[in-house]
């Protein structure tokens, strides 16, 4: 028995050492053939690829799907992790939805205690932002409406939650909005808390410049900026944006508006306020005693009584009244009769 073993094994180790030569020279062949640079050896190896490949199909399905299962485990994974994702957004707005109704409850608590008068006039009218085929201004863009919609020229411009221009040129189906970004556009504001009034100046970028600033030490990052009624050109109080600073270290407005997605543009129908122009009307003026002045003499005011007027005297046969006694009035001295001797 160990004599047969022996013979094996003497037996088995020649042919193993003369298998692990020849695939050595195979190996080192295939590798001299990939590396020839020659359009002969390349016309070479594209023909044993395209016999080899196709039948080596079934070598290579067991990791085709061992790839396609590492895949599905990865995109398993992405998918676990967006829905818990989504889930926390989810309670995050059930949150602000619930904040949300309680604060618009509370506003209509307030409108109504106040008894606020909202203004009826101030409508809107919606366009879409068209393609803009060219203007004077760089910052602008045209809307499908125009005067046939009753678009007039100069109106406020918004995209839903800040002002962002106003008209500047009105046609038939289309008008023209130049943006609070433009070079040539000029708005009055007034910032709050401080109540400081001020004009934002367009230079062409993003963050517009805070001109004209009272007192510019009193105004914070994030102080809220809403347009004022100077001239007439805007209605007083549509939020325009927040303070910020630019890195030139002057005054700028990080607008409300998304410049970036101005697809939808409201454009509100402004009326011209009324304007009072008697003001003595409302408050007249006081002499140093307290006692009302009419606004157009300066003598001391006396309001009419809303009682009878008493028949005078009967004149006599002569013609003749007898005289009226005299009313005082505050100084002394009487009118009205003969004077006192």
């Amino acid at each position: 028995m160990a004599t047969d073993r022996s013979n094996e094994a003497d037996y088995v180790r020649p042919v193993r050492r003369l298998v692990v030569g020849v695939l050595a020279l195979v190996l080192l062949a295939l590798f001299l053939l990939w590396r020839i640079d020659s359009p002969r050896i390349e016309r070479f190896r594209t023909a044993v690829v395209d016999a080899v490949v196709p039948n080596m199909e079934w070598a290579m399905a067991p990791v085709t799907r061992v790839s396609r299962m590492v895949e599905d485990f990865r995109s398993y994974a992405r998918i676990y992790e967006q829905n818990q994702e989504l889930r926390r957004e989810l309670q995050q707005m059930r949150a602000w939805r619930e904040a949300a109704l309680q604060l618009e409850q509370r506003n209509a608590q307030l409108l109504d205690m106040a008894r606020v008068r909202l203004d009826p006039q101030l409508t809107h009218v919606t366009g879409v932002v068209m393609a803009d085929a060219g203007s004077p201004y760089r910052q602008s863009v045209l809307l499908n409406v125009g005067s046939r919609d009753g678009i007039v020229d100069g109106w406020a411009v918004m995209d839903g939650l800040g002002l962002a221009g106003r008209i500047a040129g009105v046609g038939d189906r289309s008008s023209r909005v130049i943006l609070l970004t433009d070079s040539n556009s000029r708005v009055p504001v007034i910032v709050q808390p401080t109540g400081q009034r001020a004009l934002i100046s367009g230079d062409n970028t993003q963050l517009p410049v805070l001109d004209f600033v009272e007192s510019p030490e009193a105004l914070r990052p994030g102080d809220r900026v809403v347009s004022a009624s100077d001239g007439g050109v805007f209605p007083p109080g549509l939020l325009v944006g927040e303070v910020a600073e630019g890195a030139d270290g002057r005054l700028r407005v990080r607008l409300a508006a998304d410049y970036g997605r101005l697809d939808f543009l409201r454009v509100l129908r402004s009326r011209p306020a009324e304007r009072i122009e008697q003001s003595g009307a409302l408050l007249r003026p006081v002499d140093a005693e307290g006692t009302p002045l009419d606004p157009t003499t300066g003598v001391p005011f006396i309001p009419m009584q809303d009682a009878p007027l008493e028949e005078g005297p009967e004149p006599d046969a002569a013609g003749t009244v007898d005289a009226v006694p005299a009313l005082p009035l505050p100084g002394g001295a009487a009118t009205g009769g003969p004077p006192n001797e």
